[in-house]
């Protein structure tokens, strides 16, 4: 039976200049290289520089996959962008991409889902190509957490870092297989009882400031493993695989220890683990594409390999994606 299935046909990123590494922060908060490394695996992080806004990376990233898939801006009808740092409250900064990039057709919109905004974003887009809304959507992953940091608090100062990711997804068809290319399952979930394990403690409804990140780093990590796993053996359930049948695992490089902890439940062997927080730090939304398209670039996830995405972030928010590639 054909069926219509999302395609991935082009990924980009981009990193602001500036690298702000372990030895960096340790003059900055009571922390060292040894300390971060230990608990985290980062080992440093890219920071905006003044006046680079979410949506400068953003475009940049866009423009990388849009050349990786061979196509002109004005090809696409739908941008979706996955950010919790918007360039301002509104507009969506998806607009000021689509703008950038000279395209005044189609629609533009942002995901907010925090760490799992590309999973759910993602997920948007292959909902809106299957039902025929789209043809071409980009979709972007891109963060500025650098502005809503606490820069005295160690316990969430050295976490994370800036950075974009985009990938191009088409429409194509498919024999209703697993062995089709494009998105194959996608699984989401939310739990608003966790707010407080995660939040930013300000918004244009409550406190009429942007506010800063606050996190209950112990409460995030006893909830990720389970609920990392959870969506994923859901994937497996709809699609008959197993962790076996995957050639990529590519995470939510939020922390390296949950990285391992998941893919050791789910028995995913550690060489099919795509892991980039050590050289970005946890980049929220953008960690994902990031990771994605380094692997793509060092040749490591080639045209028919099968891929698992997953992420959870503040809210609870929580997803994965299985596609081939």
């Amino acid at each position: 039976m054909s069926v219509i299935r999302s395609t991935v046909t082009g990924c980009g990123s981009f990193l602001p200049e500036k690298i702000l590494t372990n030895d960096d922060l340790s003059k900055m908060v009571d922390t060292s290289d040894e300390w971060i490394v230990q608990r985290t695996g980062i080992q440093q992080r890219h920071v905006a520089a003044e006046g680079q806004m979410t949506s400068d990376l953003a475009l940049e990233a866009a423009k990388r996959a849009l050349e990786s898939a061979g196509r002109d801006a004005q090809e696409i009808d739908t941008i979706i962008l996955a950010t919790a740092t918007p360039d301002n409250t509104f507009p969506a900064t998806a607009v000021t991409v689509q703008a950038n990039l000279g395209i005044y057709h189609g629609a533009a919109f942002d995901v907010h889902a925090v760490c799992s905004g590309f999973v759910y974003a993602l997920t948007t887009a292959d909902a809106y190509i299957r039902a025929g809304l789209s043809k071409r959507c980009l979709v972007i992953g891109a963060e500025t957490f650098s502005r809503i940091l606490d820069w005295t608090d160690r316990t969430t100062c050295v976490l994370f870092g800036d950075g974009a990711g985009a990938v191009l997804v088409e429409a194509s068809e498919g024999e209703g297989t697993t062995a089709d290319r494009g998105v194959l399952t996608s699984h989401l979930r939310s739990d608003g009882r966790h707010k407080e394990k995660l939040f930013v403690d300000g918004g244009p409804s409550s406190t009429g400031t942007v506010g800063h990140l606050r996190m209950e780093g112990r409460e995030v990590y006893k909830h990720a493993v389970g609920m990392i796993t959870d969506v994923i053996e859901d994937a497996y359930k709809a699609t008959g695989t197993t962790s076996e049948d995957l050639d990529w695992f590519i995470p939510h490089q939020a922390n390296k220890r949950i990285i391992d902890a998941s893919a050791k439940k789910l028995g995913i062997a550690p060489e099919k683990v795509v892991t980039t927080v050590q050289h970005h730090g946890n980049t929220s939304a953008a960690s994902i594409p990031l990771a994605l398209d380094t692997a793509v670039r060092d040749g490591r996830v080639k045209k028919n390999d099968l891929v698992m995405l997953e992420a959870m972030g503040g809210g609870f928010t929580w997803g994965s994606v299985l596609l081939r590639w």
